[in-house]
């Protein structure tokens, strides 16, 4: 307890007074490896071996500075989102002539999504033994599971989407989408608290550019509502939060973007305070703030 907070308590479950967001720099020797088992000069499980050992030093490196909760620094993944959403049922990863959006000053490999069929999560996902394999790391200490927000798939597949075609099920249809999504959401988040997960963290880029006032307006002259698409969101993340069992703290993270240090959304939160703060129920945020991108804290009022 602070002497600065004489009142402040400790807390003893998530969301922690002090965190992280759980991403972390890729090592030079992961990096390579990556790179030379998608060339086909070392095996899938050559590349696991790697994985393996990189993500066991950050754990210990992450309890060494008193971390509450761990993460494998999403070391197992290409990119912080694709992966996790392509390999949910009913969705695929494809080639794209260019990436979904663009970071200042750099480019991305392009790729995207699209929506092939019914959306769901099975225990088959790849995700699922990736937690085993941290929770054996991880002893005694808890693991923290960061994902992709569920408005991130509805977002690239959907709003960033110029050509995007709904398959039958969906096709005037967007509340069945959402329900979907929501509750494929709702059988992964079952499955993982099962095996023990405590702290389920949402990531979420898709409010970051409904503060940029230069998306908006590309999104509007699109003929978009975004006002009713952030409602749609909130409306995803509370059906999540109202399914979840009562020990398990669901929080967002939300950012502009993290690319090489640079970011492709800029902007205030007041777009989409009162929707989202003044209406969604999770039980934190992870919020940039106080900078030149993420304007000032007025927006928390």
């Amino acid at each position: 307890m602070s002497k600065l907070f004489p009142n402040a308590t400790i807390r003893t479950s998530a969301p922690y007074r002090f965190d992280i967001v759980g991403s972390f720099l890729r090592p030079e020797n992961l990096k390579q490896a990556r790179h030379q088992c998608s060339c086909g000069d070392i095996s899938c499980a050559d590349l696991t071996q790697v994985e393996d050992a990189e993500i066991a030093k950050l754990v210990e490196h992450q309890k060494n500075v008193g971390l509450h909760a761990v993460t494998d620094g999403e070391f197992r993944r290409t990119f912080w989102h694709l992966d996790f959403l392509a390999a949910l049922d009913g969705v695929k990863e494809v080639d794209a002539e260019k990436f979904s959006v663009q970071f200042k000053h750099d480019n991305v490999r392009p790729k995207t999504l699209k929506i092939v069929d019914k959306i769901g999560f099975s225990e088959s996902h790849p995700f699922v033994e990736h937690y085993r394999s941290l929770q054996k790391m991880a002893g005694e200490t808890e693991v923290k599971l960061t994902i992709p927000s569920p408005s991130m798939l509805h977002l690239i597949c959907t709003v960033r989407a110029t050509d995007y075609q709904p398959i039958e099920r969906y096709k005037d249809n967007n509340q069945l989408l959402l329900d979907d999504i929501a509750d494929a959401y709702i059988d992964a988040m079952n499955i993982f608290y099962k095996l023990g997960c405590r702290n389920l963290q949402l990531d979420d880029t898709s409010w970051g550019e409904f503060c940029a006032e230069d998306k908006r307006k590309t999104y509007t002259e699109r003929g978009l509502d975004l006002d009713q698409i952030a409602k749609d969101y909130v409306y995803m993340l509370n059906k999540i939060v109202a399914a979840k069992p009562a020990d398990l703290a669901i929080t967002m993270h939300i950012c502009r973007g993290n690319f090489r240090s640079t970011w492709f959304s800029a902007g205030g939160y007041e777009p989409i305070a009162e929707t989202l703060f003044g209406h969604c129920n999770v039980d934190g945020f992870f919020l940039e703030y106080d900078s030149d991108r993420a304007g000032d804290f007025k927006p928390l009022r």
